[in-house]
Order: structure tokens, then sequence, then C-alpha cells
């Protein structure tokens, strides 16, 4: 992860699994339905039912991880030790061994979803939520002795991504409790997508900067922007989300039957709710009416 393809494709990853968990919260508020499905995956439906029940998201972590882990084993010419020979041994590759246990919790991570969804008799959302919060947990512990040795735009990027980290690891705490909470999946979304959009931003600027120039640690404007550029990205993947639930809302309500349905169905009980309002206020003006009439005719 020591270089720009380590820090582009795990990024790259939790861009896609952040777009794929907004379209899919997206569609749970629009057709009103529960944001966890616990039904077990279908038995008696056919061959091809069962492709809709699929862990996508399970998949996308194990097939991520374990290519991850590959890529960085192979960075090291003569294997990923652990210590060397000389005497007293030493621990060798402390930083590549921090990012091989990022990318294997990642894997087991998937693992479990994988099993939880369409192994088990029925899902089990608890230990879903768990395994992930714990990978989060170690995460962070490993962030930040990550940033031991670092210094200015270097540790200045790596604060950022640790305070999403740390954001990140208190609303995954609290969904234990609440999973079913359609703002606080929003907010995950938001830091999944934070998080990968600032980790392909911090491969730019520590190794392949836009300019051909490194970033100068001793200078303050370079180590200032680091923050406007952080601030950018949060507005932007503000708007990403914001743009992702009115398309889906467009698709859906143009193309999907079920919904023109439900809302053919509201629309005569809004109809018949005015036909009466309106039968009430007529009731009320004709019985003003005959009273005047009865008091002129006195």
């Amino acid at each position: 992860m020591g270089t720009f393809i380590g820090h582009v494709y795990p990024g790259l990853f939790l861009i896609v699994y952040a777009l794929y968990q907004a379209i899919v919260a997206s569609k749970a508020v629009i057709f009103k339905d529960s944001l966890l499905d616990r039904s077990c995956h279908p038995r008696k439906e056919g061959r091809w039912a069962r492709l809709w029940k699929i862990s996508y998201g399970g998949l996308l972590k194990m097939v991520t991880g374990s290519i991850l882990i590959a890529y960085e084993i192979s960075c090291i010419k003569g294997g990923l030790i652990l210590m060397n020979r000389e005497l007293p041994p030493r621990f060798m590759y402390p930083k590549q061994w921090q990012h091989l246990t990022m990318f294997i919790l990642l894997t087991l991570n998937g693992c479990v979803d994988v099993m939880s969804k369409n192994l088990l008799p029925r899902r089990c959302v608890l230990l879903e939520k768990c395994t992930l919060v714990l990978t989060f947990y170690v995460l962070l512990l490993l962030l930040m002795s990550h940033v031991q040795n670092s210094t200015g735009i270097e540790l200045q990027t790596h604060c950022l991504l640790i305070l999403v980290v740390f954001l990140l690891m208190l609303v995954l705490t609290i969904e234990l409790w609440t999973p079913d909470t359609f703002h606080l999946l929003l907010i995950e979304t938001f830091l999944f997508l934070m998080m990968g959009s600032w980790l392909i931003q911090a491969g730019f600027i520590l190794y392949k900067p836009v300019t051909g120039y490194p970033w100068q640690d001793d200078d303050i404007s370079d180590i200032m922007f680091i923050t406007t550029f952080f601030c950018w990205h949060v507005m932007i993947n503000a708007s990403c989300l914001l743009g992702i639930y009115g398309i889906s809302s467009l698709w859906y309500r143009r193309y999907c039957p079920s919904l023109k349905l439900m809302a053919s169905k509201e629309a005569p009980h809004h109809k018949g709710s005015l036909y009466k309002l309106l039968q009430g206020v007529e009731q009320s003006e004709k019985e003003d009416q005959a009273l005047l009439l009865s008091k002129s005719s006195s």
C-alpha cells in the first residue's frame, strides 16, 4: 500500500462499494422497504432467482481483499518475512505487515457477509455488523501507529484519513443497536465514499503530484491546501449521493410499474378525502343559507 497503486486500488474498491450501497439505500427509501433483508436465500424459486440474493458486497470484499493481499506480498523482493536471521533478530517490513493485516480483515469481512446472506438459513445482521465494526476498530489502531514517523504533507494527509475512519467507526458502532436507520446508513455511505476518494487523492499527493513536482513539507500553503482539497471532497461526495438518490427516484417512478401502482392506489384515497371535504363545505353553506332565509321571513 506504500505505492501509488496501493492507494488507488483500495480507494476504487471503497468508491464502488459506497456507490452500490447508495443505490440499494435509495431503492429501499423510494419503495419504503426495510433496509435489511432478513429473509433466507430462495430455495424453491428456481436457479436464476438465487442470483438476486447473492451478497455482491461480500463477494466484492473477498475478491478485492485477495487481490490486495497478493499485490502486497509481490511488492517485497525476496518475500514478506516477519523477522531476519541476525542476532538479535529484528522485525521486518512493519508497514507492509500492517497493510497485509488490513487486507486480511477485509477478506474475512467479505466471507462473513457471504456466509450470513447466502449460507445460513436466516441472515444474521448482528454478525455482519459486529465483524465490520471490529474491522474498523483494528484499522483505526493500525493507522494511529502507521503515522509515527510521518511529517508534513504525509502526516496531514493521513490525519484526515484517520478522522474519516474514526467517524465511520462511531457510526458503525451505533448501528449495532439501530441497524435499520436510513440516516445512519446515509452517513455510513458518505464516509465510505469519502474514505475511497481521499485514498485516491492521497496517492496522487504522495506519489504522483499533478504538477510533476513533489509537495513541500516546509511550505505552510501546501499543508493548508491539503485541508482545502479534503473539504472539496466533502462537497463533491455529498452532491454525488444526492444525485444518485434523485436519478434513482426518477428512474423507478418512470420505469417501475409497482411504484406507479402504489401512487395510483394513494391517489383515489386523496381524491376521496378531498371530495368528502368539499361535500362538508357545501352542506355547511346550505345550512347557513337556510338559517338566513328563516330569519328574513320572520
